[in-house]
């Protein structure tokens, strides 16, 4: 017989081998960290939600409620400041304004930032970092510092105390930020598919719209939601600007209805809480997407 008998000591090749990596990450236990860290971040993430909580819940009170327990929960709650509210045709066209002003400034800051952020990225010439350097000295600069001579430019246009007025100055503070943000994301396109578009045909024109803008997409919504929500809490730039009630934003109109209702404090709460719902709820549904996009900025 010529069968072989396997030693003790030696392991058939057949045999399947034990795994020896390491086991997943899953099946770890997660490690939490530094108990002080999360007390520290507990402690901020109430700072910055009190205030709004109180405001929103204090809307559902009256005012006796508030003069007698200013810190407490609606006992019972009231509907009423709210509906009273929303039921006003002054807040409603408040609120459209705010719309406007916000969409405007909004999208002429995106179009004319990504246009500017494409030509500083993809082509030289002269005087290019002179101009970058300009539009990074702009963040340094803010609306309040420039009011006095943007009012005498706004005042000579003939726009004072038109929705326009304020949506072109917010257009313009607004474009330092956007080609920061814009330029790293344009700068990160391969060159290579820019002169594969060039080789079928395709021009500049039609690689800026069939390329850059879906690659730079991340940095298009970050910039966005930033300009529509720095639009919709602006308040200096319309103050200035705006004088008559059927222009104010709503920013404007809180300050509007605070003196006229100074004695009723429950229904200011429920104004102020509607004026900057709208912000909020934008803000949250795309926190990620202004993370997300501000992260790849800073990776470009």
């Amino acid at each position: 017989m010529s069968a072989t008998t396997a030693t003790p000591g030696m392991s058939s090749a057949a045999e399947p081998k034990a795994p020896t990596g390491r086991r997943d990450n899953r099946d770890k236990p997660q490690k939490w960290g530094n108990p002080f860290t999360y007390f520290i971040a507990l402690l901020f993430i109430g700072v910055c939600i009190a205030p709004v909580l109180y405001i929103v819940i204090g809307g559902f009170r009256t005012n006796s409620q508030i003069s007698t327990s200013p810190a407490g929960l609606p006992h019972p709650w009231v509907i009423g400041n709210y509906t009273s509210v929303l039921k006003s045709v002054t807040f409603w066209g408040e609120f459209a304004n705010s719309v406007i002003v916000a969409l405007a400034s909004t999208i002429g800051t995106v179009v004319l930032g990504l246009m500017v952020s494409f030509a500083l990225a993809r082509y030289d010439f002269k005087l290019k970092g002179a101009m970058y350097s300009l539009f990074a000295a702009g963040l340094m600069f803010p609306l309040v510092i420039a009011i006095t001579p943007l009012y005498i430019v706004v005042k000579d246009l003939g726009l004072v105390d038109s929705l326009l007025g304020v949506i072109v100055p917010q257009i313009a503070f607004g474009l330092p930020t956007t080609v920061i943000i814009l330029v790293p994301f344009l700068r990160a396109i391969p060159n290579e598919i820019e002169e594969a578009a060039a080789i079928d045909g395709t021009s500049r024109l039609g690689f800026f719209f069939r390329m850059v803008i879906p690659l730079s997409l991340p940095g298009v919504v970050t910039v966005g939601i930033l300009g529509f929500i720095g639009s919709w809490n602006n308040y200096v730039l319309p103050l200035y600007i705006l004088n008559s009630q059927a222009n104010y934003t709503l920013p404007l109109g809180v300050q509007q209805f605070s003196t006229e209702y100074s004695v009723d404090t429950a229904k200011v709460l429920a104004f102020t809480s509607l004026a900057m719902l709208p912000a909020l709820i934008f803000f949250t549904i795309f926190e990620k997407k202004i993370v997300g996009g501000l992260t790849g900025a800073v990776k470009g």
